[in-house]
């Protein structure tokens, strides 16, 4: 099992995943073993019930839905943001990399 799991939500789970390529590349980089993938919006509470989930970072598209998601993770100590919009769009993996390592406690 991995020493961190990031889960990273979008509304179709296909834009996110370069940018999960780009995280599990600097994740790499520095000797770090963490299971980073992507899903849609729909998917997410399924792979909550399912997984150990470290952080959860949601993509700009759907940043509507942190109040839901708030209301979801209520009691389950899981930390939550919005992905940086800049970061998100230079598909920049070791910034978004730093934000969910710096969300996990």
């Amino acid at each position: 099992m991995a020493d961190k799991t990031i889960m990273l939500v979008c509304s179709a789970g296909m834009s996110t995943s370069l940018l999960v390529t780009k995280m599990m590349k600097a994740a790499e980089a520095r000797g770090l073993d963490a299971d980073i993938f992507a899903v849609s919006a729909a998917e997410a509470d399924h792979n909550l019930g399912s997984k150990e989930i470290d952080v959860l970072l949601l993509g700009p598209q759907v940043r509507f839905m942190k109040s839901q998601f708030e209301k979801k993770l209520a009691g389950k100590d899981i930390p939550l943001e919005v992905i940086n919009m800049q970061d998100y769009g230079m598909m920049n993996g070791e910034n978004v990399l730093n934000q969910a390592l710096t969300l996990i406690k």
